[in-house]
């Protein structure tokens, strides 16, 4: 066990409610145990470990993201993983060097509160720091066997609001479009809903265009808060 990795969970159980842990991770449907740390807590452990830290290089810094992940016996451990990868002191190393350990954590994650923080918050540095070959990743993903990961490149855009490129938006929903698996139909839905925050007509117009191929779901959701 890595020194940051020792000091993380015993800052977790130190906040830790253990009663609450067996509902938490019934809820999240988790074969890895709780300990019981709400999420405010576990931010707040990870801020006072995690702010002073500097890292020579982009690869010290994902060794010691992937050894809390890799080594984690508890599910807060990977979300402190997550917490410790989008640091400030990791932006310099946001490019495509590090699309190798997100994809390792979306993969093994392989669950919807792993990958929405990965794909809505980190992508998107990665997109932006090198769009040419982001781009093509993502249209990659979004064709690929991997629900996760096509989950992701649905989702990469999330924040990226005016920034929005609408033509990979576009192809990355596209292959999921038929899909009858939920956790596509409802990125898809996602996906359309907050860039209607941004483009409401564009939104409500693309839903149109697409209304026989576009399920339920997806359609319910992109429209939510459209008038």
């Amino acid at each position: 066990m890595t020194a940051l990795r020792e000091a993380l969970l015993d800052g977790l159980k130190a906040v830790a409610q253990p009663e609450r842990a067996g509902a938490m991770q019934a809820y999240m449907k988790s074969a890895m145990p709780y300990l019981g740390v709400s999420a405010v807590p576990l931010r707040q452990v990870c801020k006072r470990l995690f702010s002073e830290l500097h890292y020579a290089s982009s690869a010290d810094w994902q060794a010691d993201v992937l050894a809390i992940w890799r080594g984690a016996t508890f599910r807060e451990e990977r979300y402190g993983a997550i917490e410790l990868s989008g640091i400030r002191a990791a932006r310099p190393f946001q490019t495509m060097a590090a699309l190798g350990m997100y994809e390792e954590m979306i993969v093994t994650g392989a669950w919807w509160d792993i990958v929405d923080a990965i794909a809505g918050q980190r992508l998107i540095a990665l997109l932006r720091a090198e769009p040419a070959a982001m781009k093509r990743t993502m249209l990659d993903w979004a064709v690929c066997d991997n629900m996760w990961k096509r989950r992701s490149a649905i989702l990469c855009q999330l924040n990226a609001r005016s920034e929005t490129d609408l033509a990979l938006l576009e192809a990355c929903i596209a292959p999921s479009m038929a899909s009858k698996e939920f956790f596509l139909r409802k990125a898809i839905g996602w996906a359309l809903r907050q860039h209607a925050r941004t483009d409401p007509a564009w939104v409500a117009a693309y839903v149109k265009r697409h209304e026989a191929r576009l399920s339920g779901l997806s359609k319910r959701e992109a429209l939510k808060h459209i008038a």
